[in-house]
């Protein structure tokens, strides 16, 4: 069989359709857009596409969106002192953080940003306040991943209530999320991780199996249910043509775009996975749409509560 491609870039396009009217509702009845701050620290090239992208998307939905851009050696201290900031300017809703930070901030770095965002304004969905609603599921604001990938499941007509999902990775980002937002749609929930014994096996139970670990190709047929849904979160940058040609062959397509531009973007997913999937969201093109799009869509929630308009 063929898996059935879950679009992400089509959903994402469906929910930027839903907050965009939206968003003009908002500034009409409070004579102002809802507003986003970002924060990028250091040079990493990535992360100065996705903060673009996250420019370009906000603007394109009409909220207003200001990047605050640090060098590689701004410290910690430096940095509190701007969501400081923002966490007491009237005109942002929401405040993300870029990831990663240099590190010469520290190991906790990430954390203590994390820690000091205000919740009502912790779009990302990281604060222990907001993770803490997530687990007694009454959480306003959430990751933006997981929520994504939900969003995937349900607009792709995915059955999750009775349904065996496991989850492989459990980052505080994306895999403990994860689990929780299924678990509160009464799917029945496994946890795993590098320490796990027999992963290929429980894995290959899962009618939902959510690969969140960032390594490329590492989830083969092995580990999958014939006919289950495949959501890949992985997007590991690869620079080495070896590994591309391994799991794609020579003369494949990825070939093709790592030959052209030096690199290709991989998911955790090996492509034979296609042939024994029933459903199987693609990279890119799956999750990473839909992260911004909720993205999006949280700060036009944490605009709404701090303006009154939804509890």
């Amino acid at each position: 069989m063929t898996a059935r491609v879950l679009d992400g870039t089509a959903v994402a396009a469906q929910i930027r359709a839903e907050v965009a009217p939206a968003v003009a509702a908002f500034t009409a009845r409070v004579g102002r857009p809802p507003g986003l701050g970002l924060v990028l620290v250091g040079d990493d090239p990535a992360s100065g596409i996705y903060v673009r992208g996250k420019l370009r998307s906000a603007g394109e939905a009409g909220l207003r969106a200001d990047v605050e851009r640090m060098p590689e050696s701004t410290t910690l201290e430096q940095l509190l002192g701007v969501v400081d900031r923002l966490n007491r300017s009237e005109a942002h809703d929401g405040i993300l953080v870029q990831s990663p930070l240099p590190a010469s901030m520290g190991p906790d770095a990430e954390r203590t940003v994390f820690d000091v965002i205000r919740p009502d304004k912790d779009v990302d969905g990281f604060h222990p306040v907001n993770v803490g609603r997530l687990v007694q599921n009454r959480a306003a604001l959430v990751a933006c991943t997981p929520l994504g990938v939900m969003e995937l499941l349900v607009r792709s007509n995915i059955r999750i209530a009775g349904a065996r999902a496991v989850v492989i990775g459990r980052s505080d980002i994306v895999g403990k999320p994860m689990a929780l937002l299924l678990l509160h749609r009464d799917a029945t929930v496994t946890i795993c991780h590098s320490k796990t014994a027999e992963l290929p096996r429980i894995a290959a139970e899962a009618d939902i199996l959510v690969a969140a670990i960032g390594r490329p190709g590492f989830v083969t047929r092995e580990f999958v249910k014939p006919g289950g849904t495949v959501i890949d979160v992985g997007t590991t940058p690869v620079r080495d043509r070896e590994t591309v040609t391994r799991l794609y062959g020579p003369g494949s397509r990825r070939l093709e775009v790592f030959d052209r531009r030096g690199s290709v973007v991989l998911g955790d997913v090996h492509p034979e996975v296609a042939n024994i999937a029933g459903a199987l969201s693609p990279v890119p093109g799956g999750v990473g749409p839909l992260t911004i799009a909720l993205l999006l869509r949280n700060t036009l929630t944490a605009a709404q509560i701090r303006a009154g308009l939804v509890a």
